[in-house]
């Protein structure tokens, strides 16, 4: 199953769900340089704009990762990614599921956006990409993640050490929803 979310648009309240464009990097930067918010997700802090811009490029080329821009300021605050599963959880195969993954602006934390976010990546999913089921993990740390998935209907399944982009090994929990 192949995604492309290239001129894709969604809308919820208070989000804008688009592709990246390279214009997005500097607000990239500035929620991605928190040593808050990345080490949550497996990355490091980013050390300048110019990895910023990097990561914006890869989004774009991959086209399955959607800006999260806030409809009040027009600010890109996060990301949310349709991936290809990064583990195969015993019964469900590899055929039409996918993983999501999100990061959001601390400084927008605690206000239920990234729920908002995901509920409508999560539609869309279902809807429109033909997915049959979603995963999501988090390191057993990040709570916050961990809420996000409980608020959007997932169910825990396992634990599975992962290796995160930082090079780093822990122990993940990974979750599941079915269509």
């Amino acid at each position: 199953m192949n995604i492309d979310i290239t001129g894709i648009t969604l809308m919820t309240p208070r989000l804008i769900l688009r592709p990246f464009c390279m214009e997005d990097a500097a607000d990239v930067f500035a929620y991605a340089k928190d040593a808050d918010v990345g080490p949550m997700a497996g990355w490091a802090p980013h050390k300048d704009l110019v990895e910023s811009e990097r990561v914006v490029r890869m989004f774009m080329d991959g086209k399955k990762t959607f800006a999260v821009v806030h409809r009040e300021d027009g600010n890109v605050i996060g990301s949310i990614g349709i991936e290809e599963l990064s583990l195969l959880l015993p019964g469900y195969g590899d055929h039409n599921g996918r993983e999501i993954g999100y990061v959001l602006s601390k400084s927008y934390w605690g206000q239920g956006l990234m729920p908002e976010a995901a509920k409508e990546v999560i539609r869309y999913c279902f809807e429109e990409a033909g997915c049959e089921y979603l995963i999501c993990s988090h390191s057993a740390a990040n709570h916050r993640s961990k809420r996000v998935m409980e608020k959007c209907g997932f169910t825990f399944v396992c634990e599975h050490p992962r290796t995160l982009t930082n090079g780093e090994t822990s122990m993940a929990q990974y979750h599941v929803l079915l269509k």
